[in-house]
């Protein structure tokens, strides 16, 4: 099978957008204002807590014990699954398959269907979670540059860069560098063939002021259903920052080449009872193509990401500033293996296909019908009159044209690779700035900032012949097919402003922000396809308040913000659906609750109801029936009713002696939906439990470290009807590590680990996606060790 080669970014194109770029947010200004201040964030680094900060919306942060409780080749995004409200679930037990991969908070989802949670990279957009050309954070950052994550479920921080955060943001931030010049070497090996290796250098002090960290990575591992495909990552990352004058400077550059093969759904309980340990893909080629549309090596993404931004950050007077401008790249593609050939082309009666000659292109147009089998001559045959189908697998078969039985001796079967080509670049400008005054002898910060965001998504899909269907899946690398082409260019602008008082018994804060989108597409084949929507918001408010209680460390809080998610240039892709009446999604959220902090003890409860409206769905071209892979049926996006959530949130972190510590979380959730539909009004949100609950037991002394964490996962429905219930289930971690310094020669320390997840091999159904879910990933043990020198 022939593999797709991205054009690489050149030095010069890098050094170029590196020096161009500028970039950030308030909230992580002035990060390197000397020697000093580098030296206490870097300490910082090592005291990332679960507790929320004090402000008047619902917040967490992964611990440092969370991130044990993964290995280093896992995703960044498996870190927060422990924080209450949040629910991550991922195909691959590595998270190396985006297509199963899901998150849900508060009844919003962030899988194939919907893109309802924001996402953040040190502050800047993410560019879009959605898999056909977007980015989420774990392409970004490798897990081993993590400097942690938060999450602002509901409400969040008005300033949060985002338009798909109706749930909430998640901001995955990056490691500091260190003070002094030092190389780290990591390598993790576990099952399944899964082996990581990670180099990190620290430059130490390379100018006054001036310190940076370079890292390269490459990762595999085999799927654990057979062992059939190998998944790939190459990752480089680097960071910098500098004081030049008054002003703090930080430059970072991440590059991300990955080739994953997804995982397939599981169409309903009756298909996960029959075999809960695979997923329908097929180890090997059968030479009949109606069964290698589900050749597991037929089921590839391959994605190049770049990323680059400059931020910086100074004062005058009283007023803090921060502005960025970052550029980002992703392109790549996904590939199917369809079971025929689409006759586009016109031959006339008994004449060969043109499809089947090498050396031709149709462009544009659709198909006429479909070529299962053909004699020598190229010409399309029919089967055998009367003749009964015996294939029964996959998507319960289907009839005689699909059979190669039902054709005469020296039938030649015919299928397709079908390949989506995606090239997305965006470029961004951020500005922020707060300002510290007084109004009656009271504290007084006002903020405000803007996000602007000009991006252009290109899209093309073509179609190439299977060389021989009946030994294997290589093709023809021309195309005989490009069924379209097209442009997808957006601009986003959101301001903002907030003020807040401290009136000594009470901060108060009030905000507004308002986006102003517009989303377009360029057919390049049918310029009477091409589409503009406008997608701006309403004036966006955002109020609230914290209040400090009798109780010392205790404080109350209280939050309400209109959250906004603009319509998505997927919404604009099928040519026969109607999007003139589609509408921007939007979230009334209101968070309630209470905080506690003293040294060995946090705990948070929070109240939070949400009101979700005009919730955007897509109508499904895939069902039990198989894929529908020329996008043929009737399907499209619409506004389809609205989803309302109440529930509680609470953790606690309890130190209980310089050496234990407990940690407990617990999820209370209801989400239903406000449709008209009568059948569906009242019910369950699909994937979304209405119980979760953790509880993580961690230890540390002296050298040595252990802990073990467990998660309960109540049931969850595959449809909205609720006819299929899907069973709670309880997965569990175990780490154990040990440091050693001063072991002599130039190594500073060597770190051994050893983690296994999902310790009992619990078998579960994992990502929820309408009628259907993907397996959860089974037990899996690796181990880890890292050198500093």
């Amino acid at each position: 099978m022939n593999t797709y080669v991205p054009k690489k970014q050149s030095l010069l194109a890098l050094s170029v957008l590196s020096a161009m770029s500028m970039t950030s947010l308030s909230a992580f200004a002035q990060e390197a204002d000397t020697a000093a201040k580098a030296k206490k964030q870097q300490e910082d680094v090592e005291s990332i807590v679960v507790t929320g900060r004090n402000v008047s919306y619902a917040n967490s942060a992964a611990s440092e014990e969370m991130k044990k409780q993964q290995t280093p080749m896992t995703s960044v995004l498996a870190l927060v699954d422990n924080l209450p409200g949040v629910l991550v679930t991922e195909g691959d037990p590595f998270g190396s398959d985006e297509w199963s991969t899901s998150i849900s908070i508060r009844g919003f989802q962030l899988n194939l269907e919907s893109q309802q949670i924001g996402m953040t990279v040190d502050g800047i957009s993410n560019g879009n979670s959605n898999y056909g050309g977007g980015t989420k954070a774990s392409r970004y950052i490798d897990t081993e540059n993590l400097r942690g994550v938060e999450v602002s479920q509901g409400t969040a921080d008005i300033s949060s860069r985002s338009n798909e955060a109706l749930g909430g943001t998640m901001d995955f931030t990056t490691i500091l560098p260190a003070l002094d010049e030092k190389l780290t070497v990591s390598t993790t090996l576990a099952e399944h063939n899964a082996r990581k290796f990670y180099v990190r250098y620290d430059t130490g002090e390379i100018a006054q002021d001036t310190f940076a960290w370079m890292s390269l990575s490459s990762q595999q591992n085999d799927d654990y259903m057979d062992g059939s495909i190998t998944n790939k990552r190459d990752h480089a990352e680097g960071k910098i920052i500098s004081t030049i004058g008054e002003v703090d400077l930080t430059a970072y550059v991440s590059y991300d080449d990955a080739e994953e093969y997804t995982y397939q759904r599981i169409y309903g309980l009756a298909q996960y009872a029959q075999n809960s340990e695979w997923d329908g893909l097929t180890e090997d080629w059968s030479g009949v193509p109606y069964q290698d549309q589900v050749f597991r090596e037929g089921w590839v993404t391959e994605r190049e990401n770049f990323f680059t931004y400059l931020k910086a950050d100074f004062a005058v007077g009283s007023v803090d500033f921060s502005t960025n401008v970052y550029y980002h790249e992703n392109e790549g593609a996904g590939k199917w293996i369809p079971y025929y050939i689409a006759d586009v082309t016109d031959d006339g009666v008994g004449n060969p296909n043109s499809e089947l000659d090498s050396s031709t292109t149709a462009f544009g147009g659709a198909s006429q019908g479909l070529i299962y089998f053909t004699n020598r001559a190229g010409e399309t045959l029919s089967p055998i009159d009367g003749c009964a189908s015996s294939i029964g697998f996959p998507y319960g078969g289907g009839g005689a044209e699909i059979d190669p039985g039902c054709y005469e001796q020296g039938a030649i079967p015919v299928s397709s690779n079908r390949h989506t080509h995606y090239d997305k670049k965006r470029i961004g400008i951020n500005g922020d700035f707060t300002w510290h005054t007084s109004i009656s002898d009271m504290d007084n910060v006002l903020r405000g900032g803007f996000w602007y965001e000009d991006y252009q998504r290109d899209e093309y899909r073509d179609w190439h012949k299977t060389i021989d269907a009946a030994t294997s899946a290589r093709y023809d690398n021309t195309p005989y097919w490009v069924q379209y082409d097209r442009e997808f260019p957006v601009e986003t602008l959101m301001y903002y402003i907030e003020d807040e008082l401290d009136a000594g018994f009470a901060k108060f804060r009030l905000g507004a922000k308002q986006f102003n989108v517009d989303v377009s597409k360029d057919d390049q084949f049918v310029p009477e396809n091409d589409l503009d929507v406008s997608s701006d918001s309403d004036v966006l408010i955002s109020a609230g308040f914290v209040a400090p209680l009798p109780l010392n460390g205790l404080e109350v809080f209280g939050g309400y913000a209109e959250n906004f998610a603009a319509v998505k240039d997927a919404v604009l892709e099928r040519d026969d659906a109607d999007v003139s009446t589609v509408e921007p999604e939007t979230a009334d959220n209101i968070d309630f609750g209470l905080r506690y902090s003293t040294p060995g003890f946090n705990a948070s409860l929070t109240y939070y109801n949400i009101k979700f409206e005009n919730r955007i769905t897509f109508i499904s071209n895939e069902d039990v029936n198989g894929i529908d892979f020329l996008e043929s049926a009737a399907g499209g996006f619409l506004n389809d009713g609205g989803i309302e959530s109440d529930g509680i949130e609470a953790s606690i972190d309890y130190k209980i002696n310089d050496n234990f510590g407990v940690y407990v979380s617990y999820t209370k959730n209801e989400s239903t939906y406000t449709d008209d539909d009568q059948d569906i009004r009242g019910k369950t949100v699909i994937g979304s439990p209405e119980d979760m609950a953790v509880i993580s037991f961690d230890y540390a002394k002296n050298d040595f470290y252990a802990g073990f964490s467990t998660k309960y996962v109540g049931e969850r429905f595959l449809d909205q009807a609720n006819t299929q219930e899907v069973d709670s289930y309880v997965v569990s971690d175990l780490y154990v590590g040990k440091t050693a310094y001063d072991i002599g020669g130039s190594i500073e320390s060597v770190e051994l680990s050893f983690t296994v997840n999902n310790v009992f091999d619990e078998e579960y159904l994992g990502s929820i996606a309408p009628n259907a879910g993907w397996i959860g990933a089974p037990r899996i043990a690796s181990f880890n060790i890292r050198f500093v020198m």
